[in-house]
């Protein structure tokens, strides 16, 4: 069976750019969550989000592909960027069909399209872009890397919402065992326009506090929703023989377990899918529940979805039978990019020994019976990392990582 490994990290998160930006972030508690600056939030429901203060574009994207690209493509080709120079890879160690993209998106090109709306209503169809046809559409993060990199081989798009990263991450995997020797892989997102942040309250699940120290408290007894991010994670995927011929600098864990599911229909007496999910991921690893060490959770911020989440992994691992973290709520959910940052923070974790904390919590209600890591660090030798995502309408994903042994 080929060993999939990753061996590349770029990250462009709320908390910072550059993994190990995000990473010491994570660790000292310092958060991406304020309220919303790019607009007059004054009059919406909600004023909090994750946003990238620090990127400016023009200094990261070629000025060519700017007028081409929404906020979202610039994100994720400056993340591609990062895991390959982070990798060692050059360009040249592969001919274009030996190399794959495969991206998660669920937002699309909120302000780019909007954008252009207003010059179509305002101004008339001539004052359209062209790049209208392509910059919206959720597949484009997948071309654009592709082009910029001249890589042919097999590529995809996937879309389902926080839990698509890791099913990017998945399809990347089957990519590598199928023959092709690297994949970019991973997610971002962004739409944090006017149109595009009242699209994400329309759900009904984006908390109403106004305190960004309080706004996303996942598993906590004052959970009242979720905070939206923008950003995510890219990652280079490789088989670990083509990783060990050409040098790589690093191997951070091997990609040893992935499972999907969905959950049933409303008013089905079937339970939700995720504990299902989890232990087809540990099964796949060749793993028991027993082997695992850490779990990322998708730490969804809304009660009822936090009690559904707790109840699946005591399940899985008994009350309080393994330590849980929840990072993200240093950054908001990052819907597409969400699954993709928190593997690579938990491939750091692993890197490092360490369990990062849930910053900010005042803890989880009794009945949750998990074992939350909350305000400091854990020290604990790490091999095996399950990392959970759930995303709206049923979809649940889940990955295991594993301490590389060469």
């Amino acid at each position: 069976m080929t060993r999939t490994v990753i061996t590349g990290l770029g990250v462009a998160a709320p908390n910072g750019l550059g993994h190990e930006n995000h990473w010491k972030s994570v660790l000292a508690g310092s958060t991406g969550i304020a309220p919303v600056t790019g607009f007059d939030a004054s009059g919406y429901p909600a004023a909090l989000a994750g946003q990238i203060d620090d990127f400016v574009d023009a200094e990261h994207i070629p000025s060519r592909l700017l007028p081409q690209t929404d906020r979202s493509t610039r994100l994720g080709l400056a993340a591609a960027d990062w895991a390959f120079d982070d990798a060692g890879v050059e360009i040249g160690d592969l001919t274009d069909y030996q190399m794959g993209v495969v991206t998660s998106n669920a937002l699309g090109g909120f302000d780019f399209t909007h954008r252009e709306f207003r010059n179509l209503w305002n101004q008339g169809p001539a004052y359209v872009s062209v790049y209208e046809s392509f910059a919206w559409f959720y597949a484009v993060n997948t071309g654009q890397i592709s082009i910029r990199h001249k890589m042919r081989g097999p590529s995809a798009a996937l879309v389902g919402e926080q839990a698509a990263g890791l099913d990017a991450l998945g399809h990347a995997r089957r990519t590598v065992r199928g023959g092709t020797p690297l994949v970019v892989a991973g997610g971002v997102d962004s739409a944090f326009d006017p149109w595009g942040y009242v699209s994400q309250l329309a759900g009904g699940l984006v908390t109403r506090e106004g305190d960004p120290a309080r706004g996303y408290l996942p598993f906590d007894a004052a959970a009242s929703g979720y905070v939206p991010g923008e950003g995510g994670a890219m990652l280079v995927v490789e088989d670990a023989d083509n990783a060990r011929a050409r040098g790589a600098r690093q191997i951070y864990g091997e990609l040893t377990g992935y499972a999907a599911g969905f959950d049933p229909a409303p008013g089905s007496d079937r339970g939700p899918a995720l504990g299902r999910t989890a232990r087809s991921a540990i099964a796949d690893a060749g793993l028991t529940p027993a082997d695992i060490d850490v779990v990322f959770a998708d730490g969804a911020g809304v009660p009822h979805l936090d009690a559904a989440e707790a109840e699946a992994i005591t399940a899985l691992f008994g009350a309080r039978g393994v330590p849980v973290t929840v990072p993200k709520a240093l950054t908001g959910r990052l819907y597409g990019g969400g699954g993709p940052l928190d593997v690579a923070t938990a491939l750091l974790a692993i890197r490092d020994g360490v369990v990062p904390p849930t910053h900010g919590l005042s803890g989880p209600p009794e009945a949750y019976g998990i074992d939350l890591v909350r305000d400091e660090a854990r020290e604990l030798p790490l091999r095996h990392a399950l990392v959970l995502a759930r995303g709206r309408h049923g979809f649940n994903s889940a990955v295991v990582l594993t301490a590389f042994d060469s």
